[in-house]
């Protein structure tokens, strides 16, 4: 059994305590939030034996083996680096850190720690996606001519929704970060590197009422993001993102090859991990729906559907802890991804295309 420590009590009470709570080699014992009463109350609330207000004294548990962080991205670097230091091993939310070089130290110092650090990807564990890379590994397609995706959602669609964090760039937030490291991540996965990329960010809503003095405040995080990518391969893919949105083809993912054509997508606005539903075409013949086999299925469905792909995510860090080998997603994906974000916002603001270079040589360098 490993002893996991959750730091982030907003997603980390909703899907990580739940997740770790319901896969059997793991067990919560301690959790993180700065007022340390509100840590102690969570803590009763989940049987969870420890509550701490340091991610110091979170390490210094004896039963921590292991620590889970779902804080806001600005607080990411300093705890992963406590966390990994101590020699424990590391779950980070997405995305990682605020620049590509903040997560390349923390690649490098669970390296040099031996430490197993992975990132909760989740796109990579779920039903339809998984049988999607399956297709395109089976060369369903042939060979790629090009990738449209629109992911369109509402989650900040509505004006009288207040300033937070999300609405700072400074503090992690914004679509690119927050829905763009995801679909950087699942390009990598399915489709390979990219070679080049160009990006158009735009804020929508460019004002919020602050909770704490009642007066707008300013808004400089994206909630539209326009990218053009060209991959490794030469591959043009084209990537829209909005969180202001409300639309019906919410999660869309569109490959056309020489030899057939595959469509990912959900029209499911309440859960973005259940509704994904697969469609192909070969030599011309009608875009028809392709079953999901029952064996990628989820086990076991939730409340909350973000748990279901979580456990798997869970499921794979635990088996590199037991094996002491590093399966992926781990932060060397999450280093890629931060990358690609940080090339992005360098592409808006220079109105250019941008050069990406390998993984290999962005780490060596």
């Amino acid at each position: 059994m490993i002893g996991v420590a959750i730091a982030g009590t907003g997603f980390g009470q909703k899907v990580h305590i739940p997740g770790f709570k319901a896969h059997p080699q793991t067990e919560v014992v301690a959790v993180y939030h700065r007022d340390i009463n509100k840590a102690k109350a969570i803590a009763a609330a989940n049987n969870i034996p420890y509550a701490c207000d340091t991610i110091a004294n979170i390490v210094s548990i004896p039963e921590v083996q292991a620590v889970s962080i779902s804080t806001p991205p600005f607080l990411h670097y300093e705890m992963a680096k406590t966390v990994l230091q101590a020699g424990k091993h590391l779950l980070l939310e997405k995305p990682v850190t605020l620049n590509a070089s903040e997560a390349k130290e923390l690649y490098q110092v669970a390296k040099n720690q031996g430490a197993l650090a992975s990132v909760d990807f989740e796109f990579r564990f779920v039903p339809g996606w998984q049988f999607f890379s399956e297709l395109l590994a089976a060369d369903y397609v042939g060979e790629l001519r090009l990738i449209r995706i629109d992911w369109l959602g509402s989650s900040r669609a509505d004006t009288s929704r207040p300033w937070n964090w999300y609405s700072s760039k400074d503090k992690g937030g914004g679509a690119l970060g927050s829905l763009g490291s995801h679909a950087f991540d699942y390009i990598y996965w399915l489709f390979g590197p990219v070679r080049r990329l160009n990006a158009y960010l735009s804020t929508a809503i460019p004002a919020r009422i602050d909770p704490t003095s009642g007066e707008l405040k300013p808004v400089d995080s994206d909630d539209n993001c326009l990218l053009s990518l060209e991959l490794a391969d030469g591959t043009p893919c084209q990537l829209t993102i909005s969180a202001v949105v409300r639309a019906s083809r919410t999660h869309w993912v569109e490959v056309y090859g020489d030899r057939g054509t595959l469509v990912l997508g959900s029209e499911n606005q309440k859960d973005y991990i259940h509704g994904f539903r697969i469609w192909g075409s070969q030599l011309d013949k009608p875009l028809t729906e392709i079953e999901i086999p029952n064996q990628l299925m989820f086990p076991q469905h939730y409340t909350d559907g973000r748990i279901s792909a979580f456990i798997r995510v869970i499921d794979q860090w635990v088996k590199a802890i037991e094996s002491q080998q590093q399966t992926v997603p781990s932060l060397r994906e999450g280093v890629y991804s931060q990358l690609l974000m940080d090339l992005s916002q360098k592409s808006y603001t220079k109105a250019s295309w941008v050069d990406v270079p390998s993984l290999e040589s962005y780490l060596q360098s």
